[in-house]
């Protein structure tokens, strides 16, 4: 029989609580835990309230809810980036039949074909690619209030170059998601694209992110006005490509967006541009900045773990150059699904229902929207012994359900790039750490651990994590 549970926290100190959760999110979800149990209510600023469980059990029962009572919450703070077109947002019989359209693109065989492209990428990066932009003279399409970019060549990663860990990762994976979404190999070409989406998504700040009332603008100047340019701006090279696509009738599908205009719904109709072009946003959003951002985190616990940094060193020492050598070490597995448990790219997992749906003993109304807290997920001492150490070898030692381990959501919503995601950050943190020898700097060696912040689509440390090359 269904129960009843402590209320939202009360309008009067919504405020405190969402600085709270602002300054240090996953301190907040376990000292709500810990004070009112499992499940407890979060309030959002222009949202309403979540009833939030950070349990396996929990975890099962929301991932196993029917499907058609299920919907992405609206409001949804992401909107804006991903458009409402995306398969992030749309529900029902529109999204899966967008997810049967996009799902070919993330099979195995075709995963695999990436595996050069990745390598070659992170290869680039260390020789010195363009993983920075810095303040530049011209650019038509921005407001005239604002700064245009333009690309800057980072220095090769020799012995004594300090390198910014976030830059050079989102380098490597934009790199990776631009030519496997489209195909672009030509120079000049991408380095539009890296202004473009750079600029897109410093755009969207954590203010416009967090605060929905601040999404009007104000005679061109105000930071949504800054936001809609960039996104315009955007949306214009992403239709131009498929114009061009069109036009000249390739029949090559080797990368997503080929594929996508070569396949059709089951009526035999084709996605309106404008909605290809939520998709092709989503994917260049998330299919980059996830990725980056889990690099930057295995990377730093590795160089504060020395022992399992040595270990994964002696692995890839026996292993083969390949991407497919590297693709099935079962430490490098380890080492990255531990990155993943202790840093979810997307800690929160949101479902509105339709119907009353019962979470955990606490009845729901249609309306409602119940959540997953994934660092609570990760952390559950029922599962996870030690949980706030940094051991690969737990994932050596058992495998672990889907609804204890949960990184890309679950059930019927699982991030359908996932597959690309975990073969990524395989095939990048593998060559990196098979090319070059890097140190962090006393203050990170040491120190405590950066707080994780939201970062667009993705939460990631509050501040870019350095590292020194010694070798």
């Amino acid at each position: 029989m269904a129960t009843e549970t402590a209320a939202p926290a009360s309008r009067r100190l919504f405020p405190l609580h969402a600085l709270a959760a602002g300054l240090d999110f996953e301190r907040y979800f376990r000292w709500r835990r810990a004070r009112e149990g499992d499940p407890f209510y979060v309030r959002f600023p222009g949202f309403g309230a979540v009833l939030f469980t950070g349990t396996p059990a929990g975890a099962r029962e929301l991932f196993r809810a029917p499907a058609d009572l299920l919907e992405p919450p609206r409001p949804n703070p992401i909107e804006p980036l991903v458009g409402p077109a995306s398969l992030i947002l749309t529900s029902g019989l529109r999204h899966r039949r967008d997810r049967t359209l996009l799902a070919p693109a993330f099979h195995g065989a075709r995963i695999r074909a990436y595996g050069e492209l990745i390598r070659a990428a992170t290869l680039d990066e260390i020789e010195g690619g363009t993983s920075s932009w810095s303040p530049a003279n011209t650019a038509p399409w921005r407001p005239a209030h604002t700064a245009p970019w333009r690309p800057a060549h980072t220095a090769p990663w020799r012995p004594g170059t300090r390198i910014d860990s976030r830059a050079a990762a989102r380098s490597i994976t934009l790199r990776v998601i631009l030519e496997a979404v489209f195909g672009v190999r030509a120079r000049e070409r991408r380095a539009a694209y890296t202004a473009a989406i750079t600029e897109f998504l410093t755009a969207f700040s954590g203010p416009l992110l967090l605060v929905p009332a601040l999404r009007r603008g104000a005679f061109g100047r105000a930071p949504w006005d800054r936001f809609v340019a960039a996104r315009d701006h955007l949306d214009r090279l992403l239709q131009a490509d498929i114009a061009e696509r069109k036009s000249t009738a390739r029949q090559d599908d080797s990368d997503i967006l080929g594929l996508l205009l070569s396949t059709r719904y089951d009526d035999g109709s084709a996605p309106a541009d404008a909605e290809l072009g939520d998709q092709l946003r989503t994917l260049l959003v998330a299919g980059h900045e996830t990725t980056a951002t889990s690099l930057v985190w295995a990377l730093y616990h590795l160089h504060r773990t020395p022992e399992a940094l040595r270990s994964l060193r002696a692995e890839l020492r026996e292993a083969g150059d390949s991407p497919a050598d590297l693709a099935g070490l079962p430490y490098l597995d380890a080492v990255c699904q531990e990155t993943l448990r202790l840093h979810p790219p997307v800690p929160i997992v949101l479902r509105r229902v339709t119907e009353p749906v019962v979470l955990r003993g606490v009845r729901t109304t249609a309306g409602d929207t119940m959540g997953l807290a994934l660092p609570l997920l990760h952390s559950d001492p029922d599962t996870w012994d030690g949980a706030a150490r940094f051991r690969p070898e737990r994932f050596l030692d058992r495998r672990y359900g889907p609804f204890e381990f949960a990184p890309y959501g679950g059930g019927h919503r699982r991030c359908v790039g996932a597959s690309l995601a975990d073969y990524e950050l395989r095939i990048v943190l593998a060559t990196l750490l098979g090319r070059v020898r890097l140190a962090l700097p006393p203050r990170y060696a040491r120190g405590r651990t950066p707080l994780s912040v939201p970062h667009n689509i993705a939460t990631g440390p509050h501040r870019s994590i350095p590292f020194d090359v010694i070798e």
